[in-house]
């Protein structure tokens, strides 16, 4: 099954990010893939993946992955943050980290994290994220 992953990384964690993203393309490249801003274009720039770009974070990019999530649409979020750096956004982010929690949607925040989820899913165990989908309530339910 596909599924829609997002990548976020505050500045001082965007090179890590794209290094981890070269190692994964081969696992990333069966995915939809979604990304803030200057994330998203750092990752394409040094991979042959297509990512859906959305704002920058502190523009509103949080936020709109976080809709996403809110509606249930997000199976996996790799949010690389900068613990040591105070973000001007902070309640943007805390709102992402919040739903993430709320829809039980996989967030990993560090590169060691990150890599347990992504070999989960290649091992095809985020199957249980197809049962999310097919049951989800919508108009037709």
């Amino acid at each position: 099954m596909t599924m829609n992953i997002a990548f976020i990384a505050h500045d001082r964690k965007k090179e890590e990010m794209v290094n981890f993203v070269i190692a994964y393309e081969s696992v990333f490249e069966d995915h939809k893939l979604y990304s803030t801003g200057t994330t998203g274009t750092r990752i394409m720039e040094q991979t042959q993946l297509s990512i859906h770009r959305f704002a920058s974070g502190p523009l509103g990019g949080d936020q709109q992955i976080g809709a996403l999530v809110a509606d249930n649409e997000m199976d996996l979020i790799i949010f690389l943050r900068d613990p040591l750096m105070a973000q001007p956004h902070e309640p943007d982010i805390n709102a992402l980290l919040r739903l993430c929690d709320v829809q039980g949607i996989p967030l990993a925040t560090n590169v060691a994290t990150a890599e347990i989820l992504v070999k989960a899913l290649d091992r095809g165990d985020f199957a249980w994220r197809e049962l999310v989908h097919k049951y989800k309530p919508g108009v037709d339910s």
